[in-house]
């Protein structure tokens, strides 16, 4: 039984929760779905107080795919929309196999799923320049003709291909958190802020509406977990720990290390953007935000991680 910690965010990474290099068809997600509810049932048993989020990356992926296969016949839907459709669909899966999970282990424990708007900042830089690469790799002629059909803003990746990019802003607002706070200080576990968040921009009369980019999940879970005054935050990933010099001569695996050492090590460019970056820049935030505990841990550890025997022990 994983210790207990009072109230936990779990932040659950989308190659945790989608097969990598595999179709990802629905009995693959299931799959994973149980997968994750095996993971947290040591959690879910307690009497934590239980957040989760989670990405939506390979899924959000194949939403955007389907459209560039039917853009001669069938209108395309914003990025909010997309992101939306993802949440809906990887929370539905998950929700449902946590409640399996638990219905077998003789807990009634209820999961609820929140559709989670979050607002950004207009006049953020990232709407000047979108780098945030999202989906599938094309060639240059099908880039092209996406971006004369879909108008989508496509960009030469590395030398891999050409990919779709989107601004990816700070997120400044958690919609509804108060909802999110009410659901789980009833005693069910709360799944909200799918792959982000439904990127939001609200007006001064109080309207929102959507906007073209995704928001970084970790950095989402960050400021949910802040806000909500939450101490543990419990990134769950693919891999075991945070590395220094990952894949070098040097590689080391960061099992204890406290808030100025992991600063320094992320301001001399230790950790990539696109794979452990962001991870590490949430958990930065989260304690310098008023967070206790940041764990970075994979997923099959996700109960001894919160114990403190697995991942990487981030303190203050």
């Amino acid at each position: 039984m994983a210790t207990k910690s009072s109230r936990v965010l779990i932040a659950v990474g989308g190659n945790a929760i989608h097969p990598t290099r595999r179709p990802g068809t629905v009995e693959q997600q299931i799959e994973f779905a149980v997968k994750t509810g095996n993971a947290l049932l040591p959690i879910l048993q307690s009497d934590n107080q239980v957040i989760i989020t989670h990405g939506n990356g390979p899924v959000v992926g194949k939403i955007l795919m389907r459209q560039v296969l039917a853009r001669e016949t069938v209108p395309p839907m914003t990025m909010d929309v997309c992101v939306a459709h993802s949440q809906g669909g990887i929370a539905y899966l998950m929700m449902q196999n946590l409640e399996n999970t638990l219905r077998k282990a003789g807990s009634q424990r209820h999961v609820v799923c929140l559709l989670t708007q979050v607002e950004v900042d207009p006049d953020d830089p990232a709407f000047n320049n979108p780098t945030k690469p999202v989906g599938f790799f094309y060639n240059e002629e099908d880039a092209r003709d996406i971006e004369k059909k879909l108008g989508w803003k496509m960009r030469e990746d590395a030398g891999r291909g050409w990919r779709y990019v989107v601004p990816s802003p700070t997120p400044r607002h958690i919609v509804d958190i108060s909802l999110i706070e009410t659901i789980a200080n009833s005693g069910a576990v709360v799944i909200a802020g799918g792959g982000g968040g439904i990127p939001v921009i609200r007006n001064d009369d109080g309207t929102r509406h959507g906007v073209e980019a995704v928001i970084d999940k970790d950095l989402s879970s960050a400021l949910m977990a802040n806000v909500l005054g939450i101490e543990t935050l419990l990134i769950l990933t693919a891999v075991e720990q945070v590395y220094v010099d990952f894949g070098g001569e040097n590689q080391r695996a960061l099992g204890s290390i406290n808030l100025p050492e992991l600063l320094a090590l992320h301001e001399a460019g230790e950790f990539a953007d696109g794979s452990m970056g962001p991870k590490v820049l949430a958990a930065i935030n989260f304690l310098q935000g008023g967070g206790k505990r940041a764990v970075i841990a994979h997923l099959d550890d996700a109960a001894a991680a919160l114990d403190g025997d697995a991942g990487t022990q981030v303190s203050i």
